[in-house]
């Protein structure tokens, strides 16, 4: 059986071939290698990570506050050992999930084939099965495939961000620092506490109520007349938008050194695409981000960077239109077997086009998805009437109505 010693050693020689490696797939792209490779050597980190947590564990004694000159150099050395123990550990998860990231942003926007039969590319085991495969690119993409060459694969990121110039390291910690943002505190709602009379007897109540919603008429329509209440708290939320340091700093290192000037811009528009483009229930199963919110609940300025230009820009503005499409998909839960032909990506641009003032050209350049598929879309999304229940200014549905509708709608004007 191996040391400790040994296994760290046998890690950091892993890694760094993998480093060696993973540069020179990408020269071809050839995509079955690609995912071929990355498989295999996720499979090998994998087996690594379990064996080295079961023998550091998750934490490391410190050595803060003890006086540099009264430390034992036989303590120091033990210190320094679980030290570098703990580093490969980190290396190791760091290079798992640049792994895991890779083969989730291949698998979104490829689909692969063994002669007619969809297949898993986990089920497949040899290089010679892969180049069998038949890769057919999916009709919207997700995320950025040219990132793939610039993930921490050897799980290093501070000494591969070593060797950038300093625009790349700049704009690492710019991104980094949006993405560990905690938010701006939204108040979701009001907690109210109502004192009632029923049956002639007094009694109390606490409910909970959207911040925009009209209170006396909401408490008139629960209680009759004979009411008071007054507000408990407010009921806010905040957090990370990505709980999972690995994460960030492979996504904030992919998109420094893909472009040292606009990468923040890229992954704004990335992030903002995701949300719209996919439902709640596929992004428990992409993996494109690992530990991203599910939905968003406040304001993170990761999402205005895209929208800064923009006339009618606000602080705000991205994580808006992102909040009302996650509120918008749990309004839809239950009632999306009428739009049982509609893709995901496509309801989302309907979405953005009913929120935005954006018309259906722009939704289509922003989202990167086909304008004419746009337009068909908003078309059933009317016929289905679900625009009634989600909008409150349909204005900009008039035009894609059934011309018998509009007629109606003309002779109701007539007739005042």
């Amino acid at each position: 059986m191996t040391t400790t010693e040994e296994l760290v050693a046998r890690v950091n020689k892993v890694l760094d071939d993998i480093g060696i490696d993973m540069t020179g797939l990408f020269e071809d792209f050839h995509i079955p290698s690609l995912v071929f490779y990355l498989g295999r050597n996720l499979a090998i980190l994998r087996d690594l990570e379990d064996e080295l947590s079961r023998r550091v564990g998750e934490t490391v004694p410190s050595v803060r506050g003890v006086d540099r000159l009264s430390r034992d150099p036989h303590i120091q050395w033990i210190y320094k050992k679980k030290h570098n123990r703990i580093l490969a550990l980190e290396r190791l998860r760091a290079a798992i999930t640049a792994h895991k990231m890779a083969l989730a942003l291949i698998t979104a926007n490829y689909t692969f084939k063994l002669g007619k039969k969809e297949i898993n590319i986990e089920s497949i085991k040899t290089a010679d099965e892969f180049n069998k495969l038949k890769i057919i690119k999916k009709p919207v993409m997700l995320g950025r495939l040219e990132v793939l060459p610039h993930l921490a694969y050897s799980g290093d990121v501070l000494r591969l961000l070593g060797h950038e110039s300093r625009e790349v390291r700049e704009m690492f910690k710019f991104i980094k620092a949006r993405l560990r943002e905690k938010g701006i505190v939204r108040m979701k709602s009001l907690r109210i506490e109502v004192e009632y009379w029923d049956r002639n007897r007094l009694k109390k109540a606490r409910i909970d109520l959207p911040t925009d919603s009209d209170i006396e008429s909401e408490l008139k329509k629960r209680y009759g007349r004979r009411f008071r209440w007054r507000v408990l708290s407010l009921v806010k939320t905040r957090g990370v938008l990505i709980n999972n340091h690995y994460t960030v700093d492979n996504l904030a290192l992919a998109y420094s050194s893909l472009d040292p000037e606009n990468g923040a811009k890229l992954l704004g528009i990335d992030l903002f695409r995701y949300y719209f483009l996919t439902s709640e229930k596929e992004r428990e199963t992409l993996g494109l981000y690992p530990d991203i919110k599910l939905c968003i609940d406040c304001h993170y300025s990761i999402f205005d960077l895209p929208f800064m230009e923009e006339n009618e820009f606000k602080t705000g503005y991205g994580s808006m239109l992102v909040i009302r499409k996650c509120e918008m998909e749990k309004l839809l839960s239950g009632r999306r077997s009428e739009l049982s032909n509609l893709p995901n990506y496509l309801l989302g641009g309907v979405l953005l086009y009913g929120m935005s003032d954006y018309d259906e050209g722009k939704v289509a350049e922003i989202l990167s998805i086909s304008r004419d598929e746009l337009v068909d879309a908003i078309r059933r999304f009317v016929i289905s009437g679900l625009h009634r229940t989600l909008f409150a200014d349909m204005s900009k549905f008039e035009r894609f109505m059934p011309k018998s509708d509009r007629a109606k709608k003309f002779l109701e004007l007539l007739q005042g």
